[in-house]
């Protein structure tokens, strides 16, 4: 099983309909690419509703550059990040234009609600906007 986190913690996961691989139809409302994906490469034309990234190790940080790089071409469906992330990583999945995050039960147990709901602030520190005054 896993749990979906978003700003305000821990969340009941409302998507039901799974995901199509990127060699189904371009008909699917939802598709799951891996961190290895060409961001330029996924079909933004068709009636995609959600978009899941896989990140297979907390060190990965590919899927952060996906997601930047899907809302920097328009998309503005709901964006998933799956997999191995932790807390410390839920203010830049976020920055880089994540809605959710899915982690499995374990890493949900070993970090409860609360250290995501620490990092559910993201907006407020971020440094970049600091700069730009």
């Amino acid at each position: 099983m896993t749990q979906l986190i978003t700003d305000a913690g821990f969340v009941a996961d409302d998507w039901t309909e799974g995901y199509c691989t990127t060699e189904a139809a371009n008909d699917c409302r939802s598709r799951h690419f891996g961190s290895d994906t060409h961001p330029e490469d996924i079909d933004l034309s068709g009636t995609l509703e959600m978009i899941r990234i896989d990140f297979p190790s907390s060190a990965d940080g590919r899927g952060f550059t996906i997601a930047r790089a899907l809302r920097l071409r328009g998309y503005t469906g709901r964006l998933r990040a799956y997999g191995h992330i932790i807390a410390d990583q839920y203010a830049m999945a976020r920055r880089s234009g994540f809605d959710e995050v899915e982690v499995t039960d374990e890493i949900a147990a070993r970090q409860p609600s609360e250290q995501w709901l620490a990092r559910a602030d993201w907006q407020a520190h971020n440094y970049q906007s600091r700069l730009r005054g």
